[in-house]
């Protein structure tokens, strides 16, 4: 499948899903020295396939007459620090925000968000689209898969756009167990010692290789 089409794919995912409204949320892979990034103020289901705005990764020279995402500057620095990934993606799902803007982080209280997502970073809040929040996702996206920024949304990176999908899908619905049992009692969150047991599972360790493989 094309990079264009991947993009489509996974676009018309994030709109279904719920992890954005109306005209938010952005998107872009590397295909070589180029990024493909969604354009500024599209809803990202109505996307044509000509329409993703080409860009320089090295100089973030814009290459189509389309503005790109207003988030251009965030996603040049995740390339730019991550050679090993191919997709960003960048949504405002509803329990991650809501969650994260208490002040609390999200817990593991279920196998495969822990399992599968090493480590999750936190940034205050940062007005977006400037330089100041593609600095901070630089400085810290060189050490996890996975940025929650309170009051504004999350951020995942992949060796795949499935993967970098798969790692929002966690998130979110971590924060969705979370918030539902908060609400009905007290939290049981995994130990470091569970956390630990499931990532040695060889089939979570298989799991993990295929989203990393697939496209």
């Amino acid at each position: 499948m094309s990079i264009t089409k991947q993009l489509q794919h996974y676009a018309s995912k994030v709109v279904d899903t719920g992890l954005v409204v109306g005209a938010g949320g952005n998107l872009s892979m590397r295909e070589g020295n180029l990024m493909y990034l969604s354009p500024s103020g599209f809803d990202l289901k109505e996307i044509e396939d000509h329409q993703w705005v080409r860009v320089d990764i090295e100089t973030g020279e814009v290459l189509d007459d389309l503005k790109p995402s207003s988030e251009i500057l965030m996603h040049l620095a995740c390339f730019r620090k991550r050679p090993d990934i191919t997709a960003v993606l960048h949504t405002h799902p509803s329990y991650s925000v809501g969650v994260s803007s208490s002040g609390k982080d999200i817990p593991p209280m279920f196998p495969d968000f822990p399992a599968m997502i090493k480590n999750v970073r936190y940034l205050d809040y940062i007005i977006p689209t400037n330089e100041i929040l593609a600095d901070a996702v630089g400085e810290v996206i060189k050490d996890t898969n996975v940025i929650v920024m309170r009051n504004h949304g999350v951020l995942t990176v992949g060796k795949t756009m499935k993967e970098a999908y798969f790692f929002m899908q966690l998130v979110e619905e971590a924060a969705k167990v979370f918030t539902i049992s908060s609400t009905v009692g007290t939290p049981n969150i995994l130990t470091d010692e569970q956390v630990d047991d499931l990532r040695n599972l060889s089939s979570e360790q298989y799991r993990s290789k295929l989203l990393k493989d697939s496209k």
